[in-house]
């Protein structure tokens, strides 16, 4: 756990590009003052009443998520002989928290296969803008008997929502390095 925090820090540093992007996302959301200044007489009464929170176009919110993601942050595994690289489902959840703080997501579908041997989730991810709302969705399969950490469920989980999160661009440059 502690390597994860440690790159999560020299990613975050104040000086890194991506921490720069996060500041940048962050200062440019509206806030709103526990007081709010006297109104006018001319003022309407609810100018005094905070929007849902949507404080960016979908296009701004797209545009962070399609940053590249910071090489410490990525994880390698090896499967079958393969390499892969991917974003752990806590790091893509902190970094949609980040850049799209207006995100939901939810779980669509479980899927049991015929023999018992397998689970698939469809997940959907949604992205709400001041002018806009998109959502993906996407599968994951895991195996029932496999060992590991977590339930076949859980894998299965976080899979489809690593994979649509990709769909909206966030860290879709690693399905695309070998290219």
């Amino acid at each position: 756990m502690a390597p994860i925090i440690s790159s999560l820090r020299k990613s975050l540093s104040p000086h890194s590009s991506f921490t720069k992007s996060l500041l940048f996302s962050q200062t440019s959301h509206r806030s709103y003052s526990p007081k709010p200044p006297p109104a006018t007489p001319c003022q309407e009464v609810d100018d005094d009443i905070p929007s849902s929170g949507l404080s960016r176009p979908l296009s701004e919110v797209l545009k962070e998520l399609n940053k590249k993601v910071p090489e410490s942050l990525v994880k390698l595994r090896v499967e079958d002989g393969f390499s892969m690289k991917y974003i752990p489902w806590h790091i893509v959840n902190r970094i949609m928290n980040l850049h799209a703080p207006e995100w939901s997501g939810e779980v669509r579908n479980i899927i049991y296969s015929a023999d018992g041997k397998s689970v698939s989730v469809v997940y959907r991810v949604t992205l709400y803008g001041t002018d806009a709302e998109i959502y993906r969705e996407s599968t994951g399969t895991a195996l029932v008997d496999e060992v590991g950490y977590g339930d076949a469920v859980q894998k299965a989980e976080a899979m489809a929502f690593r994979r649509a999160c990709a769909r909206l661009g966030l860290g879709l440059h690693l399905y695309h390095e070998d290219l």
